[in-house]
């Protein structure tokens, strides 16, 4: 059997799906992920393309000459350094859009779950409760008649927009710039829309603006009946602050599907009763994850059939 004409790099615990439909059009070498790249010697030359599922650093790039694509697993890269790849005329690419639907459907079901607490009333069934103790408590919030802001009006932001409208509350966001495209409230300031909101939803990449965004001022102008939802990032959230506001009645309630340190959760957010915690699952489902991986070998299959990138990132460079 010949030798494919393309060595594409796998790092780090690749998609199986990713794996299989790559060795149909490539030869792969696969390498665990460290922070100093570990690669056999003679396949350095040779690799153009790399498959990513974690951080790619500049150190990386540069052990690889010939690199020109680097597919990234997911819609965030925050952890792949782009800048470099760009002044290394590396094209960089992720996988937007396939993923928008699941996070936008999790991020409605954490809604629910944290307002009307469906999680802690199914602990009380299954652990006896309901026959011993009797009815759960009803739920000291509701949807009915909140007003949402989100925080990015992206993809998944806009998603989640449309899956709120038949609940029949009231939509606002906040981005950098307004959009002509919506007729939801645009707010000029993360602050001026949580004063005028009691739900907040942050969908939002990893940056240095957003680092803590939602911070004590945030989440006191959000007020004693707010709830925060976050499926962005665990970045923009100061968890410190969050605890505090929980615990003392600052805001009502909470419901995370991310976190600053994953996989591991602040003690004070597990202790808390009106908190809904997920373990970063917003796109955890089969279907999405093979639409993922197809989409991270897609962009490389595209990219040596010298079709160009499907998807890629609006920082690096397409050229030929």
């Amino acid at each position: 059997m010949s030798e494919k004409p393309v060595t594409v790099l796998l790092v780090g615990r690749a998609n199986e799906r990713v794996h299989a439909r790559l060795g149909e059009h490539f030869d792969i070498v696969a390498v665990p992920y460290g922070e100093t790249p570990d690669i056999p010697a003679d396949a350095v030359a040779k690799i153009r393309g790399a498959a990513i599922a974690g951080p790619f650093s500049a150190a990386w790039m540069d052990a690889l000459p010939n690199l020109e694509l680097v597919s990234s697993f997911g819609v965030g890269y925050d952890k792949l350094d782009v800048r470099h790849a760009a002044s290394r005329g590396i094209v960089a690419t992720n996988t937007p859009d396939v993923l928008s639907d699941e996070v936008a459907d999790t991020a409605i079901g954490l809604l629910l779950n944290t307002v009307r607490q469906l999680p802690q009333a199914e602990n009380w069934l299954r652990s006896g409760r309901w026959v011993k103790d009797g009815a759960f408590a009803v739920s000291p919030l509701s949807l009915r008649n909140r007003s949402v802001g989100i925080y990015g009006l992206g993809r998944i932001g806009l998603e989640i927009a449309k899956r709120l409208e038949p609940f029949k509350v009231t939509i606002g966001y906040h981005t950098r710039n307004q959009r002509s495209d919506v007729s939801y409230t645009y707010y000029p300031s993360l602050k001026a829309m949580a004063e005028a909101v009691d739900t907040l939803i942050c969908i939002l990449p990893k940056t240095e603006e957003t680092h803590k965004a939602i911070n004590a001022e945030i989440l006191t102008a959000l007020g004693k009946d707010g709830v925060l939802i976050n499926v962005g990032r665990g970045w923009t959230v100061d968890e410190d602050a969050l605890i505090e506001a929980l615990k003392t009645g600052v805001i009502a309630g909470a419901g995370l599907d991310v976190f600053q340190e994953e996989p591991h959760v602040p003690a004070g957010l597990l202790e808390l009763p009106n908190v809904s915690l997920l373990p970063h699952v917003a796109s955890a489902s089969v279907a999405t994850r093979n639409a993922m991986a197809d989409l991270v070998a897609d962009n490389l299959i595209s990219w040596f059939a010298g079709k160009g990138p499907i998807s890629p990132v609006p920082e690096t460079p397409v050229k030929r």
